[in-house]
């Protein structure tokens, strides 16, 4: 059982209310989930949409094929009729989007609309009756999605009760009327619908839903992320809403700044002060912080930042997705320091990696970036839970009796690792300094060139290869010795990783050479970039993979690195770091992520 539903309309319409509500119904039953979010940069009208896939086996991408779609306008049938699947649906209300039941005028000569493949229900005039106004529509549509996959309201029962237990109990029956009238008129007229039930036999496990930005705000709650400022904007406005909401909770300040200059600075303070702190931001936002990273790099001040990619230059397509600031965020801010630059291409990736982060940037003392984009960020999967006995946690700065027993202090002293003592300001009577000026082991600025180059050689030569040494190599999935090898970083992949099943036995052979095998190579821990060691056995993989990541693309036939973005940014970096250049590329720079389709298509035409 595999179903994509998708809601289609305005802004202000309630469209991510009944693709949430949707979402949390069918994780709550048990179902493999993942949802997506096309949306315009305004407030109300446009056209926008919420695309929900389940599924009782996992799944990681959307498909281009839908099997309900609930149109709360009439551009939604106008742009995704000809999406339908061979036994798809399309909901709708008559009166709310003034399509008289005979006459066709209002929509395009060639739709279909007002064949069996349309159920036509008053969703204003059902939500009325039940007790309620037409805001509650919203409710009706989604009990009659219910309806026809022929579930039961017991979820949506008691998500409707959670959802509402401030507004009263008139609130909560008139919706759960509404829910009803929606689902018992599906039911009972939509005649051609051939969904195979939803659930069937013993129940199966609730499951974990969760997008990025939330997974990124655990990951720092979980890693003890005490100071958290940001100036809003997309895409990374999600973790700071959701690190605020528990800041009580979990001792955290959260301040929001007056801009991201100040945000960073904040941050640098904040870490200063003995804190571990975080900021988020989006592209135009990074660039004003990248004197505040440069701060970072030269007091070797530890922070964590979030930067979601969306089109650019300037303000470009801000509710849109893409991978365009890849060598933005490694080259940026002036001189010459180390980062660490993580790319989670998963909720759970982002989790454990937002720890990793967190964890690397105090031990080495540096910034790193955690890179993710609108796609990302708006994406909701499901998973079964995270474990947190993987989240680590070590106090690496100089405190209590272990700062003040010591004789003397110098803020940047010289070791053979380049990592000095970081002690807290006010925790002992050792004074800590440090400076932007190039400065000495104790923090005042100097003027030779003598200790201008130690001091470089301690940040940079020596930092960097035992950070390097921490950095896991990429994920394999799929064939052990393939043909084909798609690689790729962040978001792609779970559109990666389907596209591979999709590709390889027992599905038809590939192109005209009969059966290849297919891997792909996901990257999501990006800089110092991975060393090609031997890569740990993968998921998927058949035994253990005994050959580094190198003689992998290497050994294959085709390799095809694929991005979203239009000058292939991530295999530039691997032919700076390795030398290595693939041979085939797939870019896409709509705006748009990749549909399963799409990809699978792409991949096959590079086969011929």
């Amino acid at each position: 059982m595999d179903y994509s539903i998708k809601i289609g309309g305005e802004a202000g319409q309630g469209i991510q209310t009944v693709g949430d509500t949707l979402a949390k119904v069918f994780s709550r039953t048990g179902f493999h989930v993942f949802t997506n979010q096309d949306y315009e940069s305004r407030v109300r009208g446009g056209h926008n949409f919420y695309q929900i896939r389940f599924s009782d086996k996992p799944i990681m991408a959307s498909r281009e094929k839908v099997d309900i779609l609930v149109a709360l306008d009439k551009e939604s049938i106008e742009q995704h009729e000809k999406e339908l699947s061979a036994i798809g649906q399309i909901i709708y209300d008559s009166t709310d989007l003034k399509i008289p039941k005979q006459v066709r005028n209002d929509i395009p000569s060639n739709s279909k609309l007002l064949t069996p493949n349309y159920l036509d229900i008053p969703f204003i005039k059902l939500a009325v009756e039940s007790g309620g106004s037409k805001i509650m529509a919203n409710t009706v549509a989604t009990g009659a999605v219910l309806g026809m996959l022929g579930m039961d309201l017991d979820i949506l029962i008691a998500i409707i009760k959670d959802t509402f237990k401030k507004k009263g109990e008139q609130v909560i029956n008139s919706n759960i009327s509404a829910a009803m009238s929606g689902h018992d008129f599906a039911a009972k007229n939509c005649m051609r619908c051939s969904f195979s039930p939803a659930v069937t036999g013993s129940p199966l496990k609730p499951k974990m839903l969760i997008n990025s930005v939330e997974a990124i705000g655990l990951g720092a709650i979980a890693s003890g992320c005490k100071f958290y400022s940001a100036y809003p904007m997309t895409p990374s406005t999600g973790i700071m809403n959701y690190i605020a909401g528990r800041e009580k909770e979990f001792g955290i300040i959260v301040e929001q700044a007056e801009d991201e200059i100040s945000a960073i600075n904040m941050a640098l303070g904040a870490s200063f002060a003995g804190v571990r702190s975080m900021t988020g931001t989006a592209g135009g936002g990074f660039a004003l912080m990248v004197e505040g990273l440069s701060l970072s790099g030269m007091t070797e001040t530890p922070v964590v930042i979030a930067l979601g990619q969306r089109p650019a230059p300037a303000t470009g397509l801000p509710t849109r997705t893409e991978q365009g600031d890849l060598l933005f965020a490694l080259h940026t801010a002036h001189g010459e320091f180390p980062r660490i630059i993580f790319a989670p291409g998963t909720p759970e990736q982002a989790f454990y990696l937002t720890n990793k982060a967190f964890d690397l940037a105090e031990k080495y003392q540096v910034p790193a970036i955690i890179m993710f984009d609108q796609y990302l960020s708006d994406s909701e999967w499901t998973f079964e839970e995270f474990d947190l006995d993987r989240i680590k946690y070590t106090d690496y700065r100089l405190r209590g009796d272990a700062f003040k027993n010591l004789k003397e202090y110098k803020r940047h002293a010289f070791t053979d690792t380049g990592v000095s003592p970081l002690g807290i300001p006010g925790d002992a009577r050792h004074l800590v300094v440090t400076d932007s000026d190039e400065h000495d082991e104790e923090g005042h600025i100097i003027e030779d060139a003598e200790t201008r180059i130690k001091m470089v050689d301690k940040r940079l030569f020596k930092k960097l290869p035992l950070i390097r040494q921490e950095i896991e190599p990429p994920v394999l999935y799929g064939d052990n010795k393939p043909e084909v090898v798609i690689a790729g970083w962040g978001s792609n992949y779970g559109i990666m990783k389907e596209a591979v099943d999709e590709l390889s036995p027992p599905h038809p052979p590939l192109g005209k050479g009969g059966r290849r095998g297919v891997a792909m190579l996901h990257f999501s821990e990006i800089y110092p970039f991975p060393s090609p060691n031997p890569l740990p056995r993968g998921e998927g993989a058949r035994g253990r993979v005994e050959f580094d990541y190198l003689k992998l693309l290497r050994g294959a036939k085709l390799t095809i690195c694929i991005e979203n973005n239009a000058t292939g940014q991530f295999a530039r970096l691997m032919k700076a770091e390795t030398g290595y250049s693939f041979n085939g590329f797939i870019n896409k720079y709509d705006g748009r992520p990749f549909t399963l389709e799409e990809l699978v298509k792409e991949i096959k035409i590079r086969l011929l």
